[in-house]
């Protein structure tokens, strides 16, 4: 009999003792540590900080990821937190914009970061004030459209795990080398293997042997690098306005006020696709509690030295890979990120986990968030519709940036601003595609039709 069986608990809310919950917890953190290192040193390296500044950027974003994720697992009063398993870490939509404000303040990077961070933290008001009016568009978002982006949202992270499995810097001349490339493909055997053969909660964290695993053989055989453990320090105190007090700049502003609005397209996806994997329902009340706490995120981030936050994809496949839906396996998980902000030698262990090890993971925790879009899709209606040009000119359009990434590039910033991540050009045309063909002809038939959007379910 399951627990589910003993407590007539739903998965989402169940508790795992203590030994499984710490296992469960800690292969999300490994799942998204590469994310969350990723971002600080792209714009801590633009901005041109020392390398001691650079670490203390990592630490308070792990800081403010543990924060950020305990409020969305347990949520905080009524009105933050939608209480799902999501992890949070700050967001890659973010980099273009802020490594093109640091261009503004070069030879002067404390005030650059200050601008950067002024900015951020009006973002996360402005999310945080948008979040109900965010919540009333969950009309939008019928399964064809909540399918077509969740697979979305899987095939374009698939590229990234491609990208670590080669190394990550394209740069580098062991970039795509066969060492690499076969320690990734030995860690995504051996994940495989381990899903076939090991049975109830060693099942469950395969992920998690896979890359402990993968990181001892690319140990072994001289592919990792930990240096970086004896170089940090002992603890680390995330001091407020650590590079200065805000510096407000217009322009810096508005181009966060845009990326801000790409992520809540993006967040409002991820909410959707994991309240279906774990059995909860979402209403606009809830979709809304979930953006809230991206834009609290947000706001603390501004104050606490770090980037915008949202939902990490990738953990939102590893909930549909596992069959682990318990939020407080993730409140957990965000528990150890605070930890892991607080005490940079194990931020910096996490951190030295080679990326082809992540890479050979990545393929299956990316892929099953396509997986679970297809299945959300397949329970579509497509003959007699046009459901299936949807997701077709939807799919397609999402391709762009990841095929041709200077598609946009001769039109205005804003442009590039809004639709360099496929997610945010996939699902824009899936919302509106979806209004044209199932709900603009139906208005115009004044409701002759019974039920008003049949072909959207």
């Amino acid at each position: 009999m399951s627990n589910l069986d003993k407590n007539k608990v739903a998965p989402v809310d169940e508790k795992f003792p203590m030994g499984q919950n710490l296992l469960f917890a800690f292969q999300h953190v490994l799942a998204m540590c590469a994310g969350a290192v990723a971002v600080p040193l792209i714009v801590g390296n633009a901005v041109g900080l020392s390398q001691s500044d650079i670490v203390f950027l990592i630490n308070a974003d792990l800081f403010i990821a543990g924060i950020a994720t305990i409020i969305q697992a347990l949520g905080l009063g009524n009105h933050i937190g939608a209480k799902i398993p999501m992890v949070e870490g700050t967001s890659f939509a973010t980099v273009n914009a802020m490594v093109a404000i640091a261009g503004g303040y070069k030879g002067d990077p404390y005030t650059a970061m200050a601008t950067i961070f002024a900015s951020v933290f009006i973002a996360g008001l402005f999310c945080f004030l948008m979040a109900p009016f965010f919540g009333k568009l969950l009309r939008f978002f019928p399964k064809v459209v909540t399918g077509t982006v969740i697979t979305i949202i899987g095939l374009s992270l698939l590229p990234i795990a491609a990208r670590w499995s080669a190394g990550n810097d394209m740069n580098s001349p062991n970039f795509a080398s066969p060492k690499n490339i076969f320690l990734a493909i030995f860690v995504m055997v051996l994940i495989l293997v381990l899903t076939k053969v090991l049975k109830g909660i060693w099942s469950s964290v395969s992920i998690l042997i896979g890359i402990v695993v993968g990181t001892i053989v690319a140990a072994l055989t001289g592919m990792a690098d930990f240096s970086s453990v004896a170089n940090a320090g002992i603890i680390n105190l995330n001091i407020p306005f650590k590079f200065g007090f805000w510096n407000f700049d217009v322009s810096a502003i508005i181009s966060l006020l845009l990326v801000m609005l790409v992520i809540m397209t993006e967040a409002t996806g991820n909410l959707i696709a994991i309240h279906e994997m774990v059995g909860k329902p979402i209403d606009d009340k809830n979709l809304a509690r979930g953006l809230r706490t991206d834009g609290f995120a947000t706001m603390m981030a501004g104050i606490f030295n770090t980037f915008p936050h949202t939902a990490f994809a990738q953990n939102v496949g590893l909930v549909n890979l596992t069959g682990i839906k318990s939020r407080y396996v993730v409140a957990t998980s965000g528990v150890i990120l605070f930890l892991l902000g607080l005490f940079p030698k194990m931020g910096a262990i996490v951190a030295s986990i080679p990326y082809p090890v992540l890479g050979g993971a990545g393929f299956a925790m990316f892929g099953m968030v396509a997986s679970g879009g297809i299945k959300t899709l397949g329970k579509v209606q497509f003959d007699g519709t046009q459901n299936g040009m949807i997701v077709a000119i939807s799919l397609g359009l999402s391709m762009i940036p990841l095929a041709v990434p200077t598609f946009y590039h001769n039109f205005p910033d804003w442009v590039n601003t809004l639709f360099h991540s496929g997610i945010t050009t996939g699902s824009l045309a899936a919302i509106i595609l979806n209004y044209f063909f199932n709900e603009l002809g139906i208005v115009k038939k004044e409701n002759n039709e019974p039920k008003v959007n049949e072909a959207s379910v």
